[in-house]
């Protein structure tokens, strides 16, 4: 089986559902800021907030959830391309229980004890991959129903001081790698489409990285992929 071209038609749904979902709600921002119809005629009001905020904020809000969708279908499709391997190569189950550990330090090490190679020699951010499988469990763990945005937790924060999947005027809240004198709070988990396309290229360049040492141990005597 060509377990990595069944995780590529994966990635290019994840883009092409994120570039057409977003399509309208930033099209609808654009408008609303350039006072575009149907935006072009607000009614008369006598608060100060400037007109269409509340359409201009869900619109705002639906790209920050899609995007976070969207890298939780990454996760789950990494996920799908290592259990497959693992059924294919019979792996231990052990190597099911290392993602207590985490991606990196726990069940990709494990991993690659079993393939008998090295992940420092790996050319994907692995940090970048880790942080898909910390930001899917934040987003499908939500821990308050007033808001729709999610936090990075504190453990996730000691791990990564410097998040990835995390807006610029969060980020500039940061002194290096400390988040300065407002630690006791937690920036939201925020992936826009750069970020999104980034994780999606890193998760791409393992799975690149990892296939041919698969197959070279799922059959030995060929060096192409089986059907």
């Amino acid at each position: 089986m060509d377990v990595a071209w069944f995780f590529r038609k994966r990635t290019r749904l994840i883009r092409f559902t994120y570039e057409r979902a977003a399509k309208p709600f930033i099209e609808m921002k654009q408008q609303i800021e350039g006072g575009f119809p149907p935006f072009d005629d607000p009614p008369h009001s006598e608060d100060p907030e400037l007109p269409f905020m509340a359409e201009w904020s869900d619109a705002e809000t639906a790209i920050v959830v899609l995007g976070r969708s969207c890298v939780s279908m990454l996760s789950a499709s990494l996920k799908l391309y290592f259990k497959t391997w693992e059924k294919e190569l019979d792996v231990p189950r052990e190597n099911a229980k290392a993602w207590r550990k985490g991606f990196t330090d726990g069940y990709l090490s494990k991993l690659c004890d079993t393939l008998s190679i090295d992940p420092n020699d790996c050319p994907a951010d692995l940090a970048v991959i880790e942080q898909v499988f910390l930001a899917r469990n934040r987003d499908q763990h939500p821990e308050s129903i007033q808001s729709m945005n999610v936090k990075h937790s504190s453990s996730d924060r000691a791990k990564h001081p410097n998040p990835f999947f995390i807006s610029e005027p969060e980020r500039a809240m940061y002194v290096g790698d400390e988040l300065g004198d407002i630690s006791f709070m937690s920036p939201s988990v925020h992936v826009d489409a750069e970020m999104l396309h980034r994780a999606i290229e890193e998760a791409e360049r393992l799975v690149d990285w990892l296939e041919p040492q698969f197959f070279a141990l799922k059959y030995p005597s060929s060096g192409a992929p089986k059907a």
